[in-house]
């Protein structure tokens, strides 16, 4: 029951990243919209890991043990396009948050409008598959 408990409330807390990655959007703050994105996909796949009682690194990029455990998720979840997700939306975090501090370019420079578009549409689709796999498991 703790595992249920502590994966609704990573999930809640992704729910409200996608929230915020809307707001920011919508604000114009494609940086922190993109970062948020990350966010949301990092705590739902977190809470999905959670909700089957596997244990996650305590790193940005949860996709490795997703590909790892694939066969504790049902047929449909789509494990490799949500590890890809993963992948790429934690890649843009740090940059996301910093900036290239190389070639001192602050965040808000680094991204254009479809870049959060898309961070936000990636980050949609996985707590979409996120919730349905919370429906069933906690149907039965």
């Amino acid at each position: 029951m703790k595992n249920i408990e502590a994966a609704k409330s990573l999930l809640n807390q992704s729910l409200r990243r996608i929230e915020t990655a809307e707001r920011e959007l919508r604000e114009g703050s494609l940086a922190y919209s993109i970062r948020s994105s990350q966010e949301a996909v990092e705590l739902g796949l977190k809470a999905a890991l959670r909700l089957l009682g596997i244990e996650y690194p305590k790193k940005h990029d949860v996709g490795p043990v997703l590909i790892k455990f694939r066969d504790k998720f049902p047929q449909w979840f789509p494990v490799n396009k949500l590890a890809e997700t993963s992948r790429k939306l934690a890649e843009k975090r740090e940059p996301a948050m910093y900036g290239d501090e190389l070639s001192m370019t602050p965040a808000d420079l680094l991204f254009n409008k479809s870049d959060a578009v898309e961070s936000l549409e990636l980050a949609r689709e996985t707590l979409e598959a996120v919730k349905r796999l919370f429906r069933e498991y906690t149907e039965y």
